[in-house]
């Protein structure tokens, strides 16, 4: 991560009045950086995959950490909840928002002894999971959808469908052709890399 806000980083000229704010800003935010290394480092001593622009918040975690997957310039929010009693792979420029819960897991109520079932869950690239929402096992939401705040999904959500309700019906559809990249508007990335 260092790397990446390094070599990513906004150059204002020496002495001049940006230089000093910025380097304000990024001492501020030192903090707040090396906590975000840190959760990296114990999510991937855990067995996780996480790539190093990925912002991951203060986020809950039950179940087996090899089973988490995420992928470059993600930002996954403080009070996010991953139940990864099967695999959560979560794709390239994803957001996901606080109180979100994601739930690979659930009990099989065909069967007298109620056992545990689970099913992976996959967010692909450019896909925005907004607060509290809730994403049940086996769903994939595609490329650039959108899970409005509150629902909760039972089916497979289609690239740059827009999604809300519980259940979770399409409203609408997404702008294509996306490049952004949410965790440059994160404050501790912002203070490197500066307004975009």
């Amino acid at each position: 991560m260092l790397l990446y806000l390094f070599s990513n980083r906004e150059r204002p000229r020496l002495f001049c009045r940006r230089w000093f704010v910025v380097w304000v800003k990024r001492c501020i935010h030192f903090p707040a950086i090396s906590i975000i290394i840190f959760r990296k480092i114990i999510l991937n001593s855990l067995g996780a995959k996480v790539e190093s622009s990925a912002f991951i918040g203060k986020i809950d975690i039950k179940g087996k950490g090899k089973l988490l997957s995420i992928g470059a310039h993600s930002s996954i929010s403080t009070g996010v909840h991953l139940a990864l009693h099967d695999e959560i792979l979560i794709g390239n420029c994803v957001v996901i928002n606080s109180g979100s819960h994601l739930l690979t897991g659930t009990h099989s109520l065909r069967d007298s002894m109620w056992p545990l079932t689970s099913k992976p869950i996959v967010v692909c690239d450019f896909a925005w999971i907004a607060t509290n929402s809730i994403i049940l096992p086996g769903v994939t939401i595609g490329e650039g959808a959108v899970v409005g705040a509150g629902a909760v999904v039972s089916r497979n959500v289609p690239p740059y469908a827009i999604v809300a309700g519980n259940p979770a019906v399409e409203v609408g559809i997404r702008t294509k052709n996306l490049s952004y990249k949410p965790v440059n508007q994160c404050a501790p990335f912002e203070a490197w890399i500066g307004k975009l």
